[in-house]
């Protein structure tokens, strides 16, 4: 199993990302202006951050990079991506995800270790999990109050849509019904504000995050066919992009994470 972690301009976490799917899989680093996906990446991580300084608005920018096309075909194609904070506002802004994530009640910046119960275990990326499991991971964050208007939260609900909800005393940002993480309608796209990769270790106080990569890894790989190619001899190619982007995003298995 190989994850495939995005990296954009502010992106801080993906390097954490990539060190826990290592625990499960192969992970390797992805630029934001490359045009694909390599065919041996069998899911995809959007990590926390803030992307573009969160300019505009959060997600705002980076869901216009490149790599997000590609990364539509491959969630269209029923490929597993998993959007974590930062990540879960580029996935809505892109429309992968329903609903919105808007500033904390408190307009503050919060950082605190939160329980979650697991309310569909049917997904990609819960599919090691139990119904009302519950799992304890940190959030960090100024936006993620997530929203949806009441007639599409009905809908999620029923399709089964919502996938972890914070547990009673936990919720940290006010968020709707108590909503941490959703999905998509098929199931494949997941976002969630809490960071399931800084807790991947029992020195960091919790495992519960590895579950999340672990349920990914039992995916059967997904074929997603490269757009055709189109002559430009003013734009570089996908393979020239990468080969002159910096070693910063080469795999990560053998690579110690960032002070950040």
């Amino acid at each position: 199993m190989k994850f495939g972690v995005l990296r954009f301009p502010g992106s801080c976490d993906e390097r954490d990302a990539a060190l826990a799917a290592a625990k499960v899989g192969e992970a390797e680093i992805l630029w934001h202006r490359d045009a694909e996906i390599p065919g041996d990446v069998d899911a995809i991580v959007v990590p926390g951050g803030f992307s573009y300084g969160d300019h505009l608005r959060v997600g705002a920018i980076a869901r216009f990079s490149p790599i997000m096309a590609a990364v539509d075909r491959f969630a269209r194609a029923g490929g597993p991506v998993l959007g974590i904070c930062n990540g879960f506002q580029v996935l809505c802004e892109a429309g992968l995800l329903p609903g919105a994530l808007l500033p904390n009640t408190s307009l503050r910046f919060l950082c605190r270790q939160v329980e979650l119960e697991v309310v569909n275990p049917e997904t990609a990326w819960t599919r090691a999990c139990s119904p009302g499991e519950r799992l304890s991971m940190p959030a960090k964050h100024t936006t993620g109050r997530y929203y949806a208007p009441e007639p599409v939260l009905e809908e999620m609900d029923a399709n089964g849509q919502i996938v972890l909800r914070y547990a009673p005393g936990h919720n940290p940002n006010g968020s709707i019904g108590d909503i941490a993480g959703v999905a998509n309608a098929a199931g494949n796209v997941v976002g969630l504000m809490p960071h399931p990769e800084h807790a991947v270790d029992e020195l960091t106080g919790s495992v519960d995050g590895l579950k999340l990569f672990a349920s990914a890894a039992l995916q059967p790989a997904v074929t997603v066919a490269s757009p055709p190619a189109t002559a430009s001899s003013g734009s570089p190619t996908p393979s020239s992009t990468s080969s002159s982007r910096s070693s910063g995003a080469s795999p990560t298995r053998s690579s110690s994470p960032s002070s950040a």
